[in-house]
This record gives C-alpha cells, structure tokens and sequence, in this order.
C-alpha cells in the first residue's frame, strides 16, 4: 500500500471503526488510543456545545449520534471551535432522524449554538454605542454581536422533563446579544418586537419611518403613524442595551 493508501485506511478506520478494519501494520493498543483520542476531543466539543440536547439522550444514544457524525460528515473547517457549526449542519442537511429523536432536535440544537456563536462573533469597531435618544429618521443597525431568531418549538424551556411533540404557542422569537460586559443573554421576543428587530437586521441602515410604512404593509389595523411612535419606544430600549447601534462613518457623515 502507498503511504496515501495507508493514510486514507487509518483515517477511515478512525471516524469508523466498525465498518473501517484499522491498517495490518499497527497494533491494536495504539490503534484504540488513537480512536479514543479523536473520538473524546469530538465529542467534548460537541456536549459542551450543546448541553441541553446531549441531557435527553442516553449515553449510548449520544455517543451513537456523535458517531455518526464523525463518520459521515466532512467538515468544511479545520477551526475546533466551528466544530459545532458542522454539528449543526449535519442535524440539517445530512442526519436522518429517527422516532426516538425529538422533533424539536434541530431547532434546538441552532438555540445552543448560536449562542456560542455570539460569544465569539467579532464586534465590529464602527459600532457605536448611542447616547442620545433616536429620532424617527436616524438610520438603524443591529449590533454586530446580536442576533435575531425565530423557532417553533419552546426551544428556551426545554428540558428532560418537558419534551413537546408538537409545536405549540409559537413562534418563539429571541435576540441574542452580547451586552457591554461582553456577557450573552437572550430577550424572549413577542412577534411585533421580533418583526422589527428582524426588520433592522435584514435592512441595515434603515429608519423608524422606513420600518413602520414596512411593517403597516404586512399588518392590517395599525397605521404607519401608530406602528412609528411604538417602535420608538422600544427601539430606544434596545438602543440602551447596545443591541441597536449606530455607525461611526453615519455620525461622522452627519457632523460634516
């Protein structure tokens, strides 16, 4: 065999030991700490990751599931921490649940996820925290360390012992943000306040006066004046916890 051949056959074998027979020339011991020691640095990845998802499962199940992963995915990053991004994209495109999965697995697991995410998104120094009260016109950006989602399923509470099969209630929007400590929290959205922070993300730049003839669009029964001087009002609460930001070059533009 070529040293290509040999190399290809040891990682095979690695990612699957049970359908992959390990290379003739290496022993067994060697072989088993090395199917151990990426199959464990995987794993703790992946738990530490996504807490809540590993605690429904049983141990076998999980390490069955982190398995399959390993053996099936090819991971477009070679970044430990984008180690979970891979996850995430395995349970969506390539994973194919069975009927003990929840069926709320995927949504929870991008809730866990994108909260690490956040936790390490770069923020991005023409963010500019706003001191002043926002006006009407004033262009409107969502924090560079924030992010808006949206689920079905009661992703935030739960746990081994609230498990529904059925979305209900929904849906469940949330912004996820880093606040001025660097801390991440999570705000429960209800859908108007969702629908406009949603609104700011997809539109940077875009104004309260943009936003409300928008929104008064898609919504029957509230006018774009109305849906104005409420935005203002939360939108000024966002702006304080530095989830809404303005842009340094905007304001600097505006001084010239």
């Amino acid at each position: 065999m070529s040293f290509q051949e040999v190399q290809a056959s040891f990682v095979a074998h690695i990612k699957d030991p049970d359908n992959a027979a390990k290379p003739s020339d290496v022993e067994e011991r060697r072989m088993k700490v090395y199917r151990e020691l990426f199959f464990n640095n995987i794993e703790g990845f992946i738990a530490s990751a996504f807490p809540v998802l590993k605690s429904l499962y049983s141990h076998c199940e999980w390490h069955s599931l982190v398995r399959q992963f390993f053996a099936q995915h090819s991971c477009k990053s070679p970044y430990f921490l984008e180690i979970s991004l891979e996850f995430l994209r395995y349970l969506e495109y390539t994973y194919q649940p069975s009927e003990s999965d929840p069926a709320f697995m995927y949504e929870l697991a991008h809730y866990e996820w994108v909260e690490l995410n956040v936790s390490i998104l770069k923020r991005n120094p023409n963010d500019r925290v706003r001191d002043e009260l926002i006006e009407e016109s004033d262009p409107l950006y969502l924090s560079s360390v924030a992010q808006c989602v949206q689920y079905n399923f009661p992703v935030h509470q739960i746990q081994a012992d609230f498990q529904p099969t059925e979305p209900e209630g929904g849906p469940y929007g949330f912004v996820v943000y880093r606040d001025h400590e660097e801390e991440t929290k999570f705000i429960a959205l209800n859908p108007m306040t969702s629908l406009l922070l949603a609104s700011v993300e997809q539109n940077p730049g875009v104004s309260i006066l943009q936003l409300s003839a928008q929104i008064a669009q898609q919504i029957s029964g509230f006018s774009a004046e109305q849906l104005s001087a409420g935005a203002l009002q939360t939108l000024q609460q966002f702006t304080a916890l530095g989830i809404v930001v303005d842009k340094k070059n905007n304001s600097a533009l505006l001084r010239a």
